[in-house]
């Protein structure tokens, strides 16, 4: 398998893993404004041919040092990054419960959005 690169489309709220000129996998995200700014994954998906190969672990890897570089926390609400950081402490802070609450009612106020 060729190299994997990984892209953020900001705009598209979409973290992007592409290999060989096709995306392979991505988190989709917002990025929560109140109580504070922070980046919030809600699904991640690797398509089925390329599942097992460590994409979503990457892209996953990414959000965290993405947030790390723009000084601004991660709030997990996808299950596969929620046990990612449990895995990785030493990459993924724990998340604030009040931007997790914030997040959640952001997400059950925009349900069209995901």
């Amino acid at each position: 398998m060729s190299e994997i690169e990984i892209r953020d489309d900001r705009a598209a709220g979409r973290l992007e893993a592409v290999g060989a000129g096709e995306v392979v996998g991505h988190i989709e995200y917002f990025v929560l404004e109140s109580p504070a700014l922070a980046l919030v994954p809600v699904h991640t998906i690797v398509e089925p041919a390329h599942e097992g190969k460590g994409i979503a672990g990457s892209l996953a890897r990414e959000l965290y040092a993405l947030a790390a570089r723009e000084g601004v926390p991660v709030a997990p609400l996808c299950p596969y990054v929620v046990k990612w950081a449990e895995r990785h402490p030493e990459t993924a802070p724990p998340a604030d419960p009040e931007l997790l609450s914030a997040a959640e009612a952001w997400l059950r106020a925009h349900p069209d959005r995901f």
